[in-house]
């Protein structure tokens, strides 16, 4: 048996950090990533035989938990019919039916394999419908890694941004606008100065990649005027919330309709599948109908849908989210107790089943805030954690995640875990 320290070491030999999505290295948290060997219900197995409670689930998708026995049934069933078809399926057609029926603001929509992926193409999509080209996003909101979206903000308030990646143009970060989330004020300045130049604005309704941090419903129903004034699409990413937060996503939490929705993990059930859907008018601009031209050769792909499928029908039943919501609420009340017996600073905040740990006095409203955090508190709580078996995402930045397989002696054990974490931080 290898330990993880010999394979990160093998790894680093052919593979860029040795990881294949950066979040994985340990970077801002320091230390040997965890290689998974297997999954089950809340737990994971590393490659040492550990056993660890995972708060992560793949980041997102796994709201039923690992390996659950109904979605491996049904990803089992459709690899026997093949892997791939490159042709239209039924299991297409039912896929979009449910979500449309779901989803309050998605008429029509398109499958693809990745939130990136659909990301990209949503933004494709306004910008052929408007004819525009400029758009906007918000710091710390995360909507892949498309040119367009890697880019920081600008030197001024209403400047357009600059690259955040090696290997994008400026000629490309040009045409982005990146704001403060929960920002009024910035909104109302941009949209009276630029408002005929912007195609769309993309957000996440409750960022998930800057930590859990919630859109103020003032400043979202802000934003959806001022696109609808100024004829500017409204783009909502739920590849996190979608499903998540509620069984309509955020969409059903705040009742706003954006123009168009960018989903993804949920809806794959743990396989690589997307969406992007909307308004019928918008989406009729896509090829094969109108000029936006995207296509894939995995789209729909129907082992995929099976999964997803599945997993949508299983988080349909009464009662799913009410009960997932308890249960993370449970657990973070319990996080905020233990820190308080042990004199830690700690804040927290939840949403169905994703959930946001600040080591901070306040709960953040943006980029800025979250910056501000205990960084050195949150990676010793990190490595405390993890060395009593519960995995956070290795990211003060990151949000977590709860399944419906975190029953009360899952969440017991973490709190017992994390009692003796914030015992270890209170020691220095």
């Amino acid at each position: 048996m290898s330990s993880n320290a010999e394979l990160f070491e093998r790894a680093q030999r052919t593979i860029p950090g040795g990881v294949n999505s950066p979040v994985r290295a340990f970077r801002q948290v320091g230390g040997v990533p965890r290689f998974i060997e297997r999954a089950e219900g809340a737990y994971m197995i590393d490659a040492e035989g550990r056993r660890l409670i995972d708060y992560i689930g793949s980041w997102g998708p796994m709201i039923l938990g690992h390996a659950h026995p109904e979605v491996l049934e049904a990803v089992q069933r459709a690899a026997t019919r093949s892997l791939s078809f490159g042709a239209p399926t039924v299991d297409e057609i039912e896929m979009a039916e449910t979500i449309c029926e779901l989803m309050p603001a998605v008429e029509m929509v398109r499958l693809v394999s990745s939130g990136t992926e659909a990301g990209m193409s949503a933004l494709r999509l306004a910008r052929g419908f408007t004819g525009r080209d400029a758009i906007v996003k918000f710091e710390g909101c995360y909507h892949g890694h498309a040119d367009s979206l890697l880019v920081k903000a600008g030197s001024g308030l209403l400047t357009f941004g600059n690259p955040s990646s090696g290997g994008v143009p400026a000629d490309v970060a040009r045409h982005t606008v990146v704001l403060e989330y929960n920002n009024v004020e910035q909104l109302e300045a941009l949209f009276a100065e630029r408002g005929s130049e912007l195609a769309c604005v993309i957000v996440e309704p409750i960022a998930g990649n800057m930590n859990f941090v919630r859109g103020d419903a003032n400043w979202h129903r802000r934003l959806r005027e001022l696109c609808t004034e100024h004829g500017s699409l409204l783009i909502w990413d739920e590849v996190m919330t979608g499903f998540r937060v509620a069984l309509g996503g955020a969409q059903q939490l705040y009742g706003i309709r954006p123009d168009l929705v960018v989903m993804g993990k949920v809806i794959g059930g743990g396989m690589p599948l997307a969406a992007f859907g909307g308004r019928a008018d918008v989406m009729r601009a896509l090829s094969p109908l109108g000029a936006v031209y995207q296509a894939g050769t995995l789209s729909g792909n129907p082992v995929a849908v099976a999964a997803g499928m599945t997993q949508l029908r299983l988080i349909r039943a009464p009662g799913f989210h009410q009960r997932l919501g308890e249960t993370t609420r449970r657990l973070m009340q319990g996080l905020e107790a233990a820190a308080t017996r042990h004199g830690v600073t700690l804040r927290t905040d939840s949403e169905g089943g994703m959930f946001g740990l600040y080591f901070a006095d306040a709960l953040p409203r943006n980029y800025p805030d979250m910056a501000r955090g205990n960084l050195d508190a949150f990676k010793r709580f990190f490595h405390a954690l993890l060395d009593r078996g519960v995995y956070l995402g290795p990211s003060m930045y990151e949000a977590g995640f709860v399944s419906s397989a975190h029953d009360d002696a899952v969440i017991d054990a973490t709190l017992q875990a994390a009692d003796g974490a914030f015992a270890e931080l209170a020691r220095g």
